[in-house]
């Protein structure tokens, strides 16, 4: 879901842009920033030498974020003092709230 959350809000943008992800997601963080020019150079082959999980969808957010100046940033999850995060989550409960009973608020 963190892989898909950061390409959907890169896919939102129309033009080149500053971007900054802020995610609780270490994994994404870490993918973009430390793993993934390890990965394309091994033929997507993880540190293990299997193939790295979910290789589509890693493909697709280096695409989007190549497109734009993206700056990859972690925040703990679920801290209490972080309002965009708790905003974030309160929309996304919201969302699949809507679309598991179709009612529209």
């Amino acid at each position: 879901m963190e892989l898909t959350a950061a390409i959907q809000g890169l896919r939102a943008l129309t033009n080149k842009s500053i971007v900054k992800v802020i995610t609780d997601s270490q994994y994404v963080v870490r993918g973009m920033t430390q793993w993934v020019t390890g990965w394309k150079t091994n033929g997507w082959a993880a540190a293990s030498r299997r193939p790295v999980l979910n290789r589509d969808l890693w493909e697709e957010l280096v695409d989007l974020a190549e497109q734009h100046e993206v700056q990859w940033v972690w925040v703990q999850g679920h801290n209490p003092h972080n309002e965009g995060q708790d905003r974030a989550d309160r929309l996304a409960v919201a969302a699949a709230r809507e679309r598991a009973t179709g009612e529209h608020n």
